[in-house]
């Protein structure tokens, strides 16, 4: 049987058809949002900055907070204006790139996901978000949204690596690791280095990104002729880099997109002060 509607004139059905889909089927069908965007813009490492705002009008439920930064700055490009800089590399969550404050918390509300796994889905329609760089004493804006960070490299470059041979490569099973350091290593490797747990930090400390760094390797056999050696050399520039304590809140482990253990920093104040001891010693 067909049932024929007389529909009134002038009414929009596509859109109450759409409406509809989205009640009954809200993943079957995305109603666009609109949004309000408080961004910071700041021109130079040396230049004031400030907060400017931008309508961000029919953006897709689907699209990724980048990509609707990406959407943003196609639109701001249009009409002859300078777009929004942020960082940006592989969009999935492995390189720490991507590193923005929203709404005042690193990477945004969800835990366990970076800037670039942010969906839009996450927010409503005629939101307002705030977007500002990480802020951080080491990590000083270089534009926009855009932080430098080499103070993370050159800690790792202090000691973060195996410089002495451990010969070629072997056997996978040739030395026995204990499961439980071998998965809590894995763990403390998982760290991207995207300084979310510096921005989350009071104090901006450093130490959940340097303990991580010293646990994949102290945890493991090929990392133990140097762990003395690495702890005591990351630590201390880690200390000149000008990052502060940690402040014992676990802010870091919460906004940390890999959801990094704060165990591993209690590992390197262990670690830190036996190698102090024997420093001392000898």
């Amino acid at each position: 049987m067909v049932v024929m509607l007389s529909l009134p004139g002038g009414a929009d059905w596509p859109q109450v058809f759409r409406l509809c889909l989205s009640f009954y089927f809200p993943y079957l069908i995305a109603i666009p949002m609109n949004l309000t965007l408080k961004v910071w813009r700041q021109s130079g490492p040396d230049a004031q900055g400030k907060i400017e705002t931008y309508d961000a009008k029919s953006i897709p439920e689907e699209a990724s907070f980048l990509e609707m930064l990406d959407i943003v700055n196609e639109r701001i490009v249009e009409k002859g204006g300078e777009p929004i800089h942020f960082d940006h590399d592989c969009r999935e969550g492995i390189c720490g790139t991507c590193s923005l404050t929203i709404n005042g918390i690193p990477h945004g509300k969800d835990r366990g996901v970076t800037t670039c796994q942010l969906h839009m889905r996450k927010f409503s329609d005629n939101d307002t978000i705030w977007i500002e760089p990480f802020r951080a004493n080491p990590f000083p804006v270089i534009r926009d949204l855009i932080v430098n960070r080499e103070a993370f490299d050159r800690i790792i470059a202090a000691g973060g690596y195996v410089d002495v041979r451990t010969g070629s490569a072997i056997d996978a099973n040739s030395i026995p690791i204990a499961k439980d350091d071998s998965d809590a290593s894995f763990d403390a490797a998982a760290c991207i280095g995207c300084g979310a747990c510096v921005a989350s930090c009071k104090n901006a400390s450093a130490m959940l990104f340097v303990s991580a760094k010293v646990s994949h390797l102290a945890l493991l056999p090929q990392g133990q002729p140097e762990r003395d050696k690495r702890v005591l050399a990351m630590v201390r520039q880690m200390d000149a880099e000008g990052f502060g304590n940690c402040t014992n809140q676990y802010e870091c482990e919460a906004a940390c997109p890999k959801e990094i253990s704060v165990e591993n920093i209690a590992r390197m104040n262990r670690d830190y002060s036996m190698a102090v001891l024997r420093e001392q010693l000898a």
